[in-house]
């Protein structure tokens, strides 16, 4: 696997929320969760989306081997959901497991229009999957700013 992440965090941004999508040419959607050759990782906000991460497979056969489907969701374990053309029973039973929605698509829909789907329900009507892990994220950061650490 390659995996390419940027560098500069993306806090200042006020980024809310990372939505990965599986893509072989880092415009579409058109990979199977279980198969895909990568996935394109967008933090996504109010007023902007930026791509923030790569993941690249060398071994994207699917073989029934769970131990792949594994090491994907886990490397999706930050996101709140996962576009892709087909998603197995098993795979839906992880990603549901870690809290990330599988969302199907149909072959060929574009990153950027769902992206900017995504950005109007963010701001007017989020879906109940989105609107639970904004609930999640904000109750994380509330209880990191209520505690204070003594050493």
């Amino acid at each position: 696997m390659r995996h390419l992440r940027l560098v500069k965090p993306t806090e200042e941004f006020n980024m809310s929320v990372k939505i990965a999508f599986a893509t072989s040419d880092r415009r579409a959607v058109n990979q199977h969760f279980g198969a895909t050759e990568a996935f394109a990782i967008y933090e996504l906000g109010k007023c902007e989306a930026r791509m923030v991460e790569i993941a690249e497979f060398i071994e994207t056969v699917m073989d029934g081997h769970e131990g792949k489907l594994a090491a994907k969701v886990d490397l999706l374990g930050d996101c709140a959901a996962v576009y892709c053309n087909a998603v197995g029973a098993s795979a839906i039973q992880q990603l549901l497991a870690k809290s990330i929605q599988p969302m199907r698509v149909d072959e060929g829909t574009l990153i950027d229009e769902l992206l900017v789907g995504l950005q109007k329900n963010l701001v007017n009507d989020p879906p109940v999957w989105l609107t639970k892990h904004l609930k999640k994220q904000s109750k994380a950061g509330s209880f990191a700013e209520e505690v204070e650490w003594q050493e």
